[in-house]
C-alpha cells in the first residue's frame, strides 16, 4: 500500500478538525463521514482504502473527522447541527477549496444538507448515501430511532464499546472476514471513547433537517442499498421526495458501509453525479505491498499423532499467537487456510520481524513454522489480492524449511542495511513462475 496522505488540521472556531487531501481530479469532493471515522485508520482496511482511492481517481478528495471523532478535537456539551456544519466550511477553507461536491454518509448526509442550505454557492452537488432527514422518531417522522433504541445503544456503548459486535450488521458481506472485524473493533476504540460515543449519539438526536430540504439548490442524488440493515430505505425515499429535483438510486445489497459489497456500483453513481460520466470498465487497481505466507511444518503428522480434537485446540492457540504478532507488526490478515496465514505489510522489514516473532511464539506449542515473503505489485479484486507477486510469495513459502523465513531477492535488496541478516539459499525453480529465483533465508539479529 502507498504512503498515507498527510493529516492536517483546520480551525473551526475553538475546535481543530483533522483532514486529508488525496487525488488531483478536476473537481473537489468532500466526504462527510458517518457516525464514526478516523482519517488514518480508514486506510488500514484494504476495502476502505480502495473505496477512498477510487473516489480520488476522479476528484480531489477531501476527507475529515467530524468534531468529537477520530483525530479531531473532543467537544464539550452538545453543539447544534449548524455548529457542526460549520466544520465543513472550515475544512474546505483549509484545503483551499472554493466550491466542492459533498458526499454525505448517514448522519454526515444531514450535516452536508445543513451546510448546503447555508452556503449554496460553495456546494456544486450533493450525493447523500444512507442519509436521513431526522434522527429520532416523533413529530410526524416515524422512521427515526425510537427512545428505546437510543437507550439500548447508550447501555451497549457503556458496557461493550470497542469489540467487533455490530461489525456484521454494518457489513454482512464481510461478516466472516477476521481482518475486517479486527479493523472495526479498533476503529471504535480509535474513533471515540465510550463517553464520546454517547455524546455523539446525543448530538445526533438534535439532527432534524426537514425544514431545509425544500431550499436545497444543488443537484442531488440520493443513494441507498435496498437491503441496508442499519438504515431503513424509507429515509432515503423521504429525502428524494422532499428535495427539489433529487434523483433516487436504490442499489442492490445489504451492506451499510459504503466500501463493502459492490462498492464500485456506488462509486460509479457518485462519479457520474460529480463529473457527468463514469468509467464503464475501470482498470484493476494495483498496489505495491509485501506479502507474507506462513504454514505449519508437518501438520498432517501432527493430526495423526494428536487426533482431531487436540489438533483443533492446538491450531486455535497457533492462530491466536500469529494474530497477536500480526497486530503488533501492523500486518493485515487477508486469509487463513487450514494451518497457514496470508497477510500483507507496508514494509518488508515489518513482515520479516513478524514472521520471526510468530515462529518463535508457536515453538512453545511444539510447532515449527515456515514462512515466505515477497514484495511486488498486486491487483485488487474485491477483498482479494491477485497477480504474479501473490503466486511468487506462496511458492517461496512452499520451499522454505522448518523454522525458516525465506524471502525473494527483491525483499533482501529492499531491506539492505538493516539489522536483518540474509543467507543466500541458491537458485530455485518455483512452480508456475517463469524464471528461476534466488532466495535468501532471513534472520533478525538478536
Amino acid at each position: 500500500m502507498s504512503a498515507l496522505p498527510q493529516t492536517r488540521y483546520a480551525r473551526s472556531r475553538d475546535v481543530t478538525i483533522a483532514y486529508q487531501v488525496v487525488g488531483e481530479g478536476p473537481a473537489d469532493l468532500l466526504l462527510v463521514p458517518g457516525f464514526l471515522s478516523h482519517v488514518e485508520w480508514s486506510w488500514e482496511l484494504p476495502a476502505s482504502a480502495r473505496f477512498l482511492r477510487r473516489l480520488a481517481s476522479f476528484s480531489r478528495l477531501i476527507v475529515f473527522d467530524k468534531r468529537g471523532t477520530g483525530m479531531s478535537d473532543p467537544v464539550d456539551g452538545i453543539p447544534s447541527p449548524e455548529e457542526r456544519a460549520e466544520d465543513i466550511g472550515a475544512v474546505l477553507d483549509a484545503a483551499g477549496s472554493e466550491r466542492a461536491a459533498l458526499l454525505g454518509v448517514f448522519d454526515g448526509a444531514a450535516l452536508a444538507m445543513v451546510y448546503a442550505a447555508q452556503q449554496p454557492d460553495r456546494v456544486s452537488s450533493l450525493a447523500l448515501y444512507a442519509g436521513l432527514a431526522k434522527f429520532t422518531q416523533g413529530d410526524g417522522y416515524e422512521l427515526g430511532w425510537s427512545p428505546a433504541a437510543i437507550q439500548l445503544y447508550m447501555s451497549a456503548t457503556e458496557e461493550g464499546w470497542g469489540s467487533s459486535e455490530g461489525a456484521a450488521l454494518l457489513a454482512p458481506s464481510l461478516a466472516e472476514d477476521a481482518a475486517y472485524k479486527s479493523w472495526f473493533a479498533r476503529l471504535l476504540r480509535l474513533g471515540a471513547s465510550p463517553g464520546r460515543a454517547v455524546s455523539l449519539m446525543k448530538m445526533n438526536t438534535e439532527l432534524d433537517v426537514r425544514d431545509r430540504l425544500a431550499s436545497l439548490q444543488a443537484p442531488t442524488r440520493v443513494l441507498h442499498r435496498a437491503g441496508d440493515r442499519f438504515v431503513d430505505g424509507g429515509h432515503s425515499r423521504y429525502l428524494a421526495e422532499h428535495i427539489p429535483g433529487a434523483h433516487l438510486v436504490e442499489l442492490p445489497g445489504d451492506d451499510h458501509w459504503p466500501f463493502a459489497g459492490n462498492a464500485e456500483a456506488l462509486v460509479g453513481e457518485v462519479e457520474e453525479h460529480v463529473t457527468g460520466a463514469r468509467r464503464t470498465s475501470p482498470e484493476p487497481e494495483r498496489i505495491l505491498t509485501t506479502l507474507l505466507f506462513t504454514d505449519i511444518v508437518g501438520s498432517t503428522e501432527q493430526v495423526t499423532r494428536l487426533g482431531d480434537r487436540r489438533w483443533k485446540e492446538l491450531l486455535e492457540h497457533h492462530n491466536a499467537l500469529v494474530r497477536r504478532e500480526l497486530q503488533r507488526y501492523r500486518g493485515r490478515e487477508l486469509n487463513t487456510t487450514g494451518d497457514g496465514f496470508f497477510a500483507t505489510f507496508d514494509s518488508p522489514t515489518l513482515a520479516i520481524r513478524c514472521a520471526a516473532a510468530a515462529r518463535d511464539a508457536v515453538q512453545q506449542l511444539g510447532l515449527d513454522l515456515r514462512a515466505g515473503i515477497h514484495t511486488g505489485e498486486c491487483e485488487l479484486h474485491g477483498q482479494d489480492l491477485r497477480g504474479i507477486a501473490v503466486h511468487v510469495g506462496a511458492r517461496v513459502a512452499g520451499v522454505a524449511g522448518a523454522g525458516e523465513i525465506l524471502v525473494s531477492s527483491t525483499v533482501s535488496e529492499l531491506v539492505a542495511g538493516s539489522d536483518i541478516r540474509f543467507t543466500e539459499r541458491g537458485l530455485f525453480t518455483l512452480k508456475g513462475v517463469e524464471r528461476e529465483r534466488v532466495l535468501f533465508a532471513a534472520e533478525v539479529e538478536r
